[in-house]
């Protein structure tokens, strides 16, 4: 990604802003999680923050990836849209959901207008509406958190000369001043000896926007910073089990995290606030437009989702039990006994979801347009519990994602294999000859040589006009795509995958596999069923429901 300094902020400023935060959350991923105590002492703050990065810096790669083609670029309220929206469907935890809502802040003065980038003028007044966002967000503030450190870092940046990398350096000094001094506002934090989590994640983001604007990297957050007359250590080894019950004695507070996306009206929201304030604490509303991410703590997770369902339509709902050693729920569990060998896939769609899982697999649900981070693939490895992960990301998008997954596994002593699937036909012909009895890496062989034996091909709907190599195609168009390649252009659902699916025979083949999706017309399993009985001997067909998976229909042959 360039690093090119320069004196405004533009689309690839925002771009390169958004690799560099997830690469330095990515080095201060393990230090953030360890220094994690409040407002619940379970050690995710970092890795929470990282996703959220993750989904933000995926946005903007899309929006860029999809003007690759032409000779324009990206505005700035493009790629800034692109970097708050993508923050916002992928926050996790309260931190990530706090971030989430200062690049909404940040987003909300940056897309003022079309202009190409901006000034530093604009950066300060970007920089203060963020704070002042976040604090609304949260039902409840409180000083000494990353929303202390984020009003410091607007004040700094308000008194600042200069260009836009003078504004964000001094955003990020003043954030660092900020986060040294949370132990004094904090009390958890001063017994913990350490300075609040949120806050130091923050700080990194900023110095990677110093590193966005000037090309260098600022001064490192300082570890010894004395505060009120005592050390207080920014990284700790491990928050002691000691230290965390005593925060937990002293905190007390539910047992259980809710969060969801929800798509609700203004009025609704603001209903949804009052009743969430009541049920639990640590409630973080942020969004607007209709759509919104909520963030709870409570002891009744059923009435935390009920009271979204009265209030719209949530979705993408996590329930996270504070576990084992857990502030809220004292005693560890005993651990699931770990097994050999496991099976972890990407899966399109909610249909396909119970056929991996009947054939062993553990699954990750990709909807349409919100592909999974590498963070929540590795979730899936560790919930496997296995010592060997057989991992098929099913989506050629998904190679890169998949991979910093795996090496992050191997680094936790699991060992993975990533067999390259690119489709989930392709995962299912892997999964029947899938045996966890035999040698790793002999199943590994097996099942990678039947996934690469199965031609795939998916029908879908053209969103724009668009040179194929198939020809031009128009918006709405029926596209029939064989091997990742656009192969037919049509205007009809049917007769495209009847044209595909006889294109794909003519090479040979002894099994058709049909998944439908929820757009797929009646009808069309029926009419390619008959087409094989009729014109290929010897093959047969299965029909599998695949529910919302983006494709109307995928074609596997083997």
């Amino acid at each position: 990604m360039a690093q090119v300094p320069q004196t405004f902020f533009d689309a690839l400023a925002v771009r390169t802003w958004c690799g560099l935060s997830l690469g330095a959350l990515g080095r201060a991923r393990e230090e953030i999680d360890a220094i994690n105590v409040y407002p619940v002492a379970d050690g995710d703050t970092g890795t929470n923050l990282y996703l959220t990065v993750e989904s933000a810096a995926g946005a903007v790669e899309a929006v860029f990836a999809g003007y690759e083609l032409g000779e324009e670029v990206p505005t700035l309220a493009d790629a800034v849209r692109a970097m708050a929206h993508g923050a916002l469907i992928g926050a996790r935890g309260n931190s990530g959901t706090i971030l989430a809502q200062l690049l909404r802040g940040m987003a909300h003065v940056l897309t003022e207008g079309e202009a190409t980038h901006t000034d530093a003028d604009r950066l300060r007044l970007a920089l203060r509406h963020a704070a002042d966002a976040a604090r609304r967000a949260v039902a409840h503030p409180v000083e000494g958190t990353v929303l202390s450190v984020a009003a410091a870092a607007a004040d700094a940046a308000d008194t600042a000369e200069g260009d836009c990398g003078a504004v964000a350096r001094a955003a990020y000094e003043g954030a660092c001043k900020a986060l040294a001094a949370t132990p004094g506002q904090l009390a958890a934090l001063e017994r913990a000896g350490v300075v609040d989590a949120g806050g130091r994640g923050l700080v990194a983001v900023l110095g990677a926007l110093v590193e966005a604007f000037t090309g260098e990297t600022p001064a490192a957050f300082d570890p010894d910073a004395r505060v009120a007359g005592g050390v207080v250590h920014a990284r700790v080894d491990a928050v002691s089990g000691t230290q965390a019950e005593s925060c937990a004695e002293r905190a007390g507070g539910p047992a259980f995290e809710v969060i969801y996306l929800l798509e609700a009206e203004d009025a609704a929201v603001d209903r949804l606030r009052t009743r969430l304030d009541l049920l639990g604490d640590s409630l973080v509303m942020v969004g607007g437009d209709g759509l919104w991410n909520v963030h709870v703590h409570v002891d009744d997770a059923g009435a935390a989702v009920e009271a979204g369902v009265e209030a719209g339509r949530p979705y993408r709902i996590r329930i996270t039990h504070f576990g084992a050693g857990d502030v809220h729920t004292g005693g560890a569990r005993p651990p699931r006994e770990r097994v050999q060998r496991a099976v972890v896939a990407v899966v399109p769609g909610e249909g396909l979801v119970g056929l991996y899982t009947e054939a062993g697999a553990t699954t990750v649900l990709a909807r349409p347009g919100e592909p999974p981070a590498s963070g929540e693939l590795v979730d899936a490895v560790r919930r496997a519990n296995a010592r060997e992960v057989v991992l098929l990301p099913n989506d050629a998008d998904l190679r890169h994602t998949a991979a910093a997954a795996a090496e992050q596994a191997r680094a936790e002593g699991i060992r993975v294999a990533l067999i390259p699937t690119r489709s989930a036909v392709q995962g299912i012909s892997a999964l029947a000859v899938h045996q966890p009895d035999r040698r790793f890496d002999e199943d590994v062989v097996q099942m990678t040589s039947a996934a690469g034996a199965t031609r795939y091909a998916e029908v879908v709907f053209a969103e724009r006009q668009s040179w194929t190599m198939a020809g031009i195609c128009q918006a709405g168009d029926v596209l029939g795509l064989i091997d990742g390649d656009v192969a037919v252009i049509g205007s009809d659902v049917t007769a495209t995958a009847e044209t595909v699916l006889d294109r794909m025979l003519q090479a040979g083949g002894e099994l058709v596999t049909l998944v439908l999706g929820d757009e797929a017309p009646d009808g069309v399993a029926d009419r390619l069923e008959a087409r094989v009985r009729e014109a290929y001997l010897a093959v047969d067909t299965v029909v599998y429901r695949g529910g919302r998976q983006g494709a109307p229909l995928l074609i596997g042959v083997e």
